[in-house]
């Protein structure tokens, strides 16, 4: 069955009240007709199983026949801190990470980022990464979508992981003696419910760049011998962290 986000407010009791641009894409680009079930989610981890009814020209509504929790949401919350790339190439990066599961989306300007400023940013980019990540959460089946944070500077967000429980990660090319494996298997045998994972821009990080996070308590870490792409890296690793431990079992 087709998925869909709402809007708490759109969901009345039993009854779903679909917005516009969800019913032209119900009526005209699906061609769903009445009775036609689907599955409405609100970001709570309960889906909603909707018979269809009431087509208007920009309205459909929907009646609920079955509530249920949602069984697809990862158990590790994994937070990517993520280097801004040039073009569109974060536009994959934000497809890929939500439908492998990550929980948390937070660009960084690091030093070799290239982009002018923070503010140069604006809302619209922000807007377009919030719809890439709401389409790829309804294909995945996911019951939740990720939260996607303003781009940050590596420092704001460093200073934010040492306030926060989670294991802080940082990956740099250069490092040797620690893989992420075993960095996500301490010796006490602990299992972390909580991964930062840092991720560099085209070069990586500047060796500055990975003391000042370890000051603030993150571990390098290597990806491998070879040298990924960014993108490529930040998917990659993403997938390591939740394979490793265990969000991939059935």
């Amino acid at each position: 069955m087709h998925r869909f986000f709402v809007s708490e407010e759109l969901i009345q009791g039993d009854n779903i009240f679909f917005p516009a641009d969800l019913a032209h894409q119900i009526s005209r680009v699906l061609r769903l007709n009445e009775g036609a079930r689907v599955i409405v989610l609100d970001n709570s981890g309960t889906e909603r199983e909707v018979e269809l009814h009431s087509f208007a020209k920009r309205s459909v509504q929907g009646t609920v026949r079955a509530q249920r929790p949602t069984e697809r949401e990862p158990r590790t919350h994994l937070t990517l801190y993520m280097a801004l790339l040039k073009g569109k190439k974060l536009d994959w990066v934000f497809q890929k990470g939500t439908e492998l599961g990550v929980s948390r989306f937070v660009p960084l300007l690091t030093r070799r980022s290239v982009v002018g400023s923070l503010q140069s940013l604006g809302d619209v980019k922000l807007d377009r990464w919030e719809a890439i990540a709401r389409e790829a959460a309804e294909q995945s089946g996911r019951g939740r979508l990720p939260q996607i944070v303003e781009p940050q500077l590596l420092e704001v967000a460093l200073g934010e992981v040492r306030a926060s429980a989670a294991l802080p990660l940082i990956a740099w090319e250069q490092e040797r003696s620690k893989s992420l494996k075993e960095a996500l298997h301490p010796v006490d045998g602990s299992r972390p419910t909580r991964v930062a994972l840092f991720v560099g821009p085209e070069g990586g990080f500047e060796e500055n760049e990975v003391l000042s996070a370890q000051a603030y308590g993150a571990i390098p870490v290597s990806l491998g011998p070879r040298i990924l792409r960014a993108e490529t890296a930040m998917v990659a690793a993403a997938t390591a962290i939740l394979y490793e431990l265990g969000d991939w079992e059935c």
